[in-house]
């Protein structure tokens, strides 16, 4: 039988106690330590103590670089980590970072089976410079959770088809995603084996491009009698934080 672990995500914001007590609590195995500044030699003292502490614990820690203030950049690298630990406990911090961080950490909670988790601090200590933002901790409070239907792999594989195939000199048409759907095998082609030309049509509509565009990930737009696609900022953001799923 395979171990379960217990694995805790954290931004590293200024704070200690409320990184460190959690997973004391939680007997974890695992950390990653999500943090712009990822040379320990640039961490502060606290910070650094932080990492040492949880070292002589006997807990593996990993820093991982990330934009702490990118919504999508912090999506993307919870939700990858997760999905890096399908067959463990992952339990994320949203109380040690910035804002934004928190935000993304919450939602990828969302998006994946991960339990996000709040830690009420017992005082606030003002110069961050030279001490945390916060010290002890009253408790861990366990965020309820509200699953939201994260994009599906079809979706995802077909902005990256977008990302990689559009250019100033061309720009995919929907023939050019049911070939790639054929030769990747997506499931929305795969697994129904349509008949003809117009069902597979049916099927991509129905299943990619119909809620891509309702979301705003892509637009098509009429080029003759070609239907054009072409990937959004915002879908470039999503495929960002689900690339994962590939």
């Amino acid at each position: 039988m395979e171990e379960i672990r217990e694995i805790h995500i954290a931004p590293l914001g200024h704070e200690r106690d409320r990184i460190a007590e959690p997973i004391r609590t939680h007997n974890a195995d695992e950390v990653y330590l999500l943090s712009e500044r990822a040379e320990p030699a640039r961490l502060t003292p606290y910070q650094q103590a932080l990492i040492e502490d949880l070292d002589a614990d006997g807990v593996t820690v990993e820093m991982r670089r990330t934009d702490l203030h990118d919504l999508y950049d912090v999506l993307a690298v919870v939700t990858t980590l997760t999905a890096d630990h399908p067959q463990d406990i992952v339990r994320v911090n949203v109380s040690s970072g910035p804002k934004v961080a928190a935000i993304g950490s919450a939602i990828a909670c969302m998006a994946t089976p991960a339990t996000a988790y709040y830690v009420h601090p017992e005082r606030h200590v003002p110069a961050v410079s030279e001490e945390p933002l916060t010290s002890g901790m009253d408790e861990a409070e366990v965020l309820p959770s509200y699953p939201i239907e994260a994009i599906s792999r079809d979706q995802v594989a077909v902005l990256d088809y977008l990302k990689r195939t559009n250019s100033e000199r061309y720009t995919a048409k929907k023939s050019d995603l049911i070939e790639f759907a054929e030769d990747a095998g997506l499931a929305f082609i795969d697994d129904v084996d349509p008949a003809n030309d117009k069902a597979k049509f049916a099927l991509l509509n129905a299943n990619v491009v119909d809620p891509l565009v309702e979301d705003g990930y892509i637009t098509v737009r009429d080029v003759g009698r070609t239907k054009q696609v072409e990937l959004t900022e915002t879908g470039e953001n999503v495929l960002h934080a689900f690339r994962h799923k590939l």
